[in-house]
């Protein structure tokens, strides 16, 4: 089989508007010794690549970014000094970050994140490093997998996965409260309640509700109708709180998590969706001896490690896809996205 000899990409000539996202064909670089090239199926957008298209999240950036981290694809070439973890076939997702294997972060490694600091994924073909990508579990298909990866800002299982099974990992019994319905929060339910855990969510639809409810969760709030939806988490645990919060809302909604997580419990903050003043912590975080713990980049290791639990409990765990949209209607995606009408993932389907 021949090889691609171009591909096809967006990028962002310049930005502060989505209009402004671009598309054009390129050549491709010859394949190095030590890569493996990826034919990318299906991209999923999450807020950073929202936030970045607009102008609102700082970096150096490369000229004429190609935007977006979350993909899936398969292999169809491997160089000859790539090892032998991969064949041409295989499924695979790359990590948000390219060099973060294990551990934890590090300015170098933020140095390698997909979409920002270097180019990202949404593009017909590219070349990977082989320790970079993880493979696919087999139930999953190429929309579904693309919704994996993960960032401090990203609507990705691997955010949920990298929250809730962090320094005190959640057990059989522990009440999660899911903030939204975005990708990360429909993720986190659904890992939440493989793990045994009770799950309250909140969302400004009810309509968005019915659905969480579907999904298994055992309490839904509308905080638009409850706005102290704080109160109604410590009624619904009998005063006690909850054990673990995935905060996405950010400075908005950051108060009220303080008074609905129990003493010593955990606040994952993951984003900002919510704007908002600034929140007084100090206090807060004294009086209910609890920890905040923000969520940044997760590596390979714990990309492998939930693939395996995402396997044994598919009927729980399957990603949530709101709505495909094709290559050439990226920027209608973008728009749907920012238009926070959906629920769970949205997914731009490349080949």
């Amino acid at each position: 089989m021949a090889l691609p000899t171009t591909t096809k990409h967006y990028f962002w000539p310049k930005f502060g508007a989505l209009a402004n996202i671009s598309s054009k064909e390129s050549k491709l670089p010859p394949l190095k010794s030590h890569e493996v090239l990826v034919k990318i199926h299906a991209v999923s957008l999450q807020y950073r690549d929202l936030i970045v298209g607009l102008n609102k999240y700082h970096g150096d950036f490369p000229e004429e970014l190609v935007p977006c981290s979350d993909m899936a694809g398969e292999v169809i070439a491997i160089g000859d000094e790539a090892g032998s973890q991969w064949k041409i076939g295989d499924r695979v997702c790359a990590n948000f970050a390219a060099d973060h294997i294990a551990g934890d972060t590090s300015p170098e490694i933020q140095k390698t994140a997909h979409g920002g600091a270097i180019h990202g994924v949404l593009t017909q073909y590219k070349a990977f490093r082989p320790y970079s990508l993880v493979q696919i579990p087999d139930h999953l298909s190429f929309e579904e997998a693309s919704t994996l990866p993960l960032h401090i800002y990203s609507c990705a299982a691997l955010t949920a996965y990298n929250a809730l099974m962090g320094p005190v990992p959640v057990k059989s019994g522990d009440t999660v409260l899911v903030l939204g319905t975005g990708g990360v929060s429909i993720h986190g339910l659904q890992l939440a309640l493989a793990s045994g855990a009770q799950v309250i969510a909140t969302s400004s639809s009810d309509e968005k509700l019915k659905i969480a409810t579907k999904l298994g969760a055992h309490h839904v709030i509308n905080y638009k109708t409850t706005p102290n939806w704080h109160e109604e988490v410590l009624k619904l645990t009998g005063g006690r709180g909850v054990d673990h919060i995935l905060e996405v809302g950010g400075s908005d909604s950051l108060d009220k998590s303080l008074k609905a997580v129990r003493i010593a419990g955990w606040i994952h903050t993951i984003g900002f969706v919510g704007g908002g003043t600034p929140t007084e912590v100090v206090f807060p975080t004294i009086r209910k001896a609890c920890f905040i713990r923000g969520i940044q980049i997760g590596s390979v290791a714990q990309f492998k490690d939930m693939n395996r639990l995402l396997s044994l409990h598919p009927e729980v765990t399957r990603p949530v896809i709101d709505k495909v949209f094709p290559f050439e209607e990226a920027l209608k995606a973008y728009e749907y996205l920012e238009s926070q009408a959906h629920v769970g993932k949205v997914v731009i389907k490349v080949a």
